[in-house]
């Protein structure tokens, strides 16, 4: 599943980005701690209702792991990916244009992952650096009584701390089909599905010509630079990241992460076009 620091109706023009069915659920209020007293976001959930890891054999953690590199490119708020399988499990958060962050469990909970991680994943999501880091690190001790489930489970809740609220049968460690009928279940559960090139343009017209992309106003993927300077600083950076990142995933063999550089390089084109689009309409009206 994936986890988004926003509400539903940020996430929902940029989810059919990633051209997965998903089913898109509210999961509570994300308090602010990073410096803006009173300050408060949504969390979000998406759970995907396909299983893309079954082909050719791409690794759950690689195809999540793109997933969310290739969400959080462009919007101000962090995707955290949460994954299992029979082996092991574990998390990857991203946030923009920084360097991915995560921590692995094998199946008998032994930790696999560097200290350090958990300081660095603390920070971005701006939880308490005493209470809250104190629980993560337990995380990273040997415990011979905790499975990779179980640290799961002591993930969310430290979340919950801040305001993590996920629905009910949504829990870490279920199999997907029970995930898929926990999130069918809530009445306010809707479904995000890639509509087509066409669905794309215009939501991002819609962004770039000041009108909101989502029925509650917020903004595209792209954010609010969507033409101008700083738009084509995104564009580029989008393009610059992208074209790397998916030849190193084709030459690793990695479906997810050649995905997220496609969806980077996909973002930038169609960000330049828009930007270009725009300066010909503005052309055209002072003539």
């Amino acid at each position: 599943m994936l986890l988004c620091g926003a509400e539903p109706d940020a996430v929902r023009p940029a989810a059919p980005l990633l051209r997965e069915r998903l089913l898109l659920a509210p999961a509570g209020v994300r308090s602010g701690r990073s410096g803006k007293s009173g300050s408060t976001e949504r969390w979000s959930v998406l759970v995907p209702e396909g299983r893309p890891w079954l082909e050719a054999g791409e690794p759950v953690d690689r195809v999540l792991a793109g997933w969310a590199t290739a969400l959080a490119v462009g919007v101000s708020w962090p995707v955290l990916a949460l994954w299992w399988d029979a082996d092991w499990a574990g998390f990857t958060l991203a946030s923009g244009f920084r360097r991915q962050v995560g921590y692995v469990w094998l199946a008998d909970g032994t930790p696999a992952g560097e200290d350090e991680a958990m300081r660095t994943f603390a920070a971005r999501l701006g939880l308490d650096p005493v209470l809250d880091m104190e629980a993560l690190e337990a995380l990273t001790r040997p415990d011979p009584e905790a499975e990779a489930r179980t640290r799961l489970l002591g993930v969310i809740a430290v979340l919950s701390r801040s305001g993590l609220t996920l629905p009910a049968g949504l829990t870490p460690g279920e199999p997907a089909a029970r995930l898929r009928e926990a999130a069918l279940a809530r009445p306010d559960t809707e479904p995000v599905e890639w509509q087509g090139r066409c669905d794309a343009v215009r939501t991002e017209q819609g962004t770039a010509e000041g009108r909101p992309a989502g029925p509650s106003g917020s903004m595209g993927p792209a954010g609010p630079w969507t033409r101008g300077p700083g738009a084509r600083v995104l564009v580029a950076a989008q393009l610059a990241a992208g074209v790397p990142l998916a030849l190193w995933g084709l030459r690793r063999r990695s479906g997810g992460w050649a995905f997220a550089g496609a969806v980077l390089v996909a973002q930038g084109a169609l960000g330049l076009a828009y930007d270009r689009m725009c300066a010909v309409r503005m052309r055209a009206r002072h003539r």
